[in-house]
């Protein structure tokens, strides 16, 4: 479902735990890291999308998360020719995204990454705040910076040590998530190598 002008409709979610730390997936047998994120359906609303994505990629129910916010307005990036089909070229230009900033009120062991038969991820972490915007492919980090700089207005107040900062400065105290699943460290340049996927659909 594309609109006038080739966007397709998406929404994207940030997930914070206690620390304020983001929920990080690395996409299904590929090296490549983002935030949860898919197409809206035809017919439903933006959160209704955005609960039915929690669910199909990270196995999340309403019960487990509180929506702390969203953008106000869609947030649109164009998708470079190379990474979009060929029969797609011409008239998908990329997406338009409402991204939810959302506060995990249950435990890390209440995500499933494996809820569907069709999984997205096959791994997950959790980063400080600013980090993936210091990783994402470069064609998404405008969207994913106005997103961030957007909802980061809203961060629930926590302890301000162990945080990465946009302008890349860490904190010399290292205190990791003593829940964090094993994973590869983000720290050597970008990271989402390849585009995730998201390309047009005719439902």
């Amino acid at each position: 479902m594309l609109d006038r002008e080739g966007f397709r409709p998406n929404v994207g979610i940030v997930l914070l735990n206690a620390r304020n730390q983001v929920f990080w997936g690395k996409r299904l047998r590929t090296h490549s890291w983002q935030f949860p994120q898919g197409g809206i359906k035809y017919g439903e609303s933006p959160e209704q999308a955005m609960f039915r994505e929690l669910h199909e990629e990270v196995g999340l129910l309403p019960d487990h998360v509180q929506i702390v916010a969203r953008t106000r307005d869609w947030l649109r990036y164009e998708v470079p020719d190379h990474f979009i089909r060929k029969d797609a070229r011409g008239h998908y230009r990329g997406q338009k995204q409402i991204w939810f900033l959302l506060k995990l009120m249950g435990r890390d062991s209440d995500m499933n990454l494996r809820a569907t038969d069709h999984p997205e991820f096959d791994a997950w972490r959790w980063n400080d705040y600013w980090v993936p915007l210091e990783v994402v492919i470069e064609f998404k980090r405008g969207v994913y910076e106005s997103a961030l700089t957007e909802l980061a207005r809203y961060l629930p107040r926590t302890n301000p040590h162990n945080r990465f900062l946009r302008s890349g400065l860490r904190s010399s105290r290292n205190d990791p998530d003593e829940n964090t699943q094993p994973a590869p460290l983000l720290n050597t340049g970008p990271i989402e190598t390849q585009f995730d996927g998201e390309l047009p659909h005719t439902d």
